[in-house]
């Protein structure tokens, strides 16, 4: 199977209607000529934090979002592209359970990293860990025993609580080889296309590393689960923020990757009014790659572009996100800081909010993101022209519920009741149609403030060009006759 050069959502199983039979409604009703790529549906598996990212299996749907069998419906028309968080488990899955009730007795017990599987005599040493990529404090967490009254303490590279609710999974285990051979077989099953190998880059732990994607130990578990995947005819996306010579190193081995630089460039682009930076990274950057202006998360910053901005540049544009509502989330090792002390992991928002609410800029940032070689994806915020969501970071404390707004059937009919939406659906619709888009990408040459960008194959020729002072864009195409027709954004 190969993944579809065409455009592909990205939503929440009940972000959308609220559930899953919901979601295939919309799909059915609006939107089957616009997500021919398929549907990227994050974690719909029962969880305990996270939302969703912090799964007690993958065997099984939440019930509130529905069955299996939802999923299997949407899998029929769509490709469906599900999570696989290779690094760790729910604290309240069944396997841990077991192991918090029966310690090294369990039969899950292999599946965990107890810290005698780092440190021989089991004693975390502080010079050790001072080297590490950390996401929390300590990368590991103390758990009673209850049939023994021991303590044990357990790696736990995510989690904002202490304990952490994500367990890191020890995918030297033979045992949890078994388990994720069980749950590629469940996605076949269920006409799952794509699996989404999220936090990968942390799954080796090594000491005198900074346990982050670990050369060459991490290849050796990259290929062992690509043979697993191919075998069931399921393609992989592994999902690594890190310095672009990583994520290249994956596209050279013939992993797809996602591009993580593009959201900035194209933000930089539209707010700064310069092509230059964007224009020369389009032109070094490798095709085969999932491409995005927003998620669940964030726009990435560091260490996705450690080297290629400047961090003085970098913090203006940050303060002029941070004008327009945006928030942030931080680097949280001193050692991955720049060296001036810039810290931004992630600038937090939805895209049409920080571009102003401006109908033109954000069509012309989604075209250029359309033109740029890859696999287009649109989060459903972005694709509804969603705007931040204040009130939810305020209730919840979460900044990143700023860009995840749950959308009910009215909300979501009233939104494609909006002009801006109806055009990015027209956009798409060429994007997903027209043939030169499977032919030659070029960078056309152009003054600074225009992005000019081209694909042909054959007879089919398209040219985006976008004037970066009033944000317009314009498609040049040829149609069937021949002839050159524009298409005013």
């Amino acid at each position: 199977m190969a993944v579809k050069n065409q455009v592909q959502l990205i939503t929440y199983p009940d972000s959308l209607g609220g559930n899953l039979k919901a979601l295939q409604d919309v799909l059915n009703t609006h939107f089957t000529d616009i997500f021919k790529g398929g549907v990227h549906i994050l974690p719909p598996f029962p969880s305990s934090g996270d939302r969703g990212f912090a799964p007690l299996t993958y065997l099984e749907i939440e019930p509130e979002f529905g069955t299996w069998e939802d999923m299997k419906a949407i899998g029929e028309k769509f490709d469906v592209l599900v999570d696989l968080m290779v690094n760790h488990i729910s604290r309240q899955s069944a396997y841990f359970q077991d192991f918090l009730k029966n310690g090294r007795d369990s039969a899950y017990a292999d599946y965990f990293i107890t810290l005698d599987k780092i440190w021989e005599d089991g004693k975390p040493v502080q010079a050790d860990i001072d080297q590490m990529f950390l996401r929390r404090p300590l990368p590991y967490s103390t758990f009673h025993i209850a049939n023994s009254g021991e303590e044990e303490k357990v790696w736990t590279t995510f989690g904002k609580t202490d304990p952490s609710e994500q367990i890191d999974l020890d995918i030297h285990s033979e045992k949890v080889k078994e388990l994720f051979t069980q749950f590629f077989q469940n996605f076949k099953d269920h006409h799952v296309k794509i699996v989404r190998l999220d936090a990968v880059g942390y799954v080796i732990k090594k000491l005198g590393t900074s346990c982050f994607f670990v050369e060459p130990d991490i290849y050796t578990f990259l290929d062992w689960i690509m043979e697993l995947a191919t075998s069931m005819d399921i393609e992989l996306l592994p999902e690594v923020h890190a310095h672009h010579t990583i994520q290249y190193k994956l596209a050279e081995r013939g992993f797809w990757i996602y591009d993580f630089i593009l959201p900035y460039r194209i933000l930089d682009t539209m707010i700064n009014q310069s092509s230059a930076a964007l224009t020369q990274y389009l032109k070094h950057r490798p095709s085969n790659q999932f491409t995005m202006l927003d998620c669940h998360d964030g726009i990435p910053v560091k260490p996705d572009l450690d080297d290629l901005i400047d961090t003085k540049e970098a913090r203006k544009l940050v303060d002029v996100c941070m004008e327009r509502g945006s928030n942030l989330s931080l680097i949280m090792s001193d050692e991955h800081k720049a060296p001036d002390g810039f810290d931004v992991h992630q600038i937090r928002c939805s895209f049409y909010s920080v571009l102003n609410r401006d109908d033109d800029a954000y069509l012309a940032a989604r075209a250029i993101q359309f033109f740029t070689p890859g696999v287009p994806q649109v989060y459903y915020v972005g694709l509804l022209a969603g705007e931040n969501d204040v009130e939810k970071v305020q209730e919840t404390g979460e900044g990143r519920e700023i860009n995840r707004h749950n959308y009910t059937m009215e909300e979501i009919e009233e939104s494609l009741g909006k002009e801006v939406v109806q055009r990015l659906l027209k956009l798409i619709r060429f994007r997903n149609e027209y043939d030169a888009f499977n032919g030659t990408f070029t960078v056309l040459d152009g003054p600074d403030n225009e992005v000019r960008l081209s694909w042909q194959k054959d007879q089919a020729r398209c040219e985006l060009s976008v004037t970066l002072q009033t944000g317009r864009a314009v498609i040049d195409y040829v149609d069937e006759q021949g002839e050159w027709v524009r298409y005013n954004l």
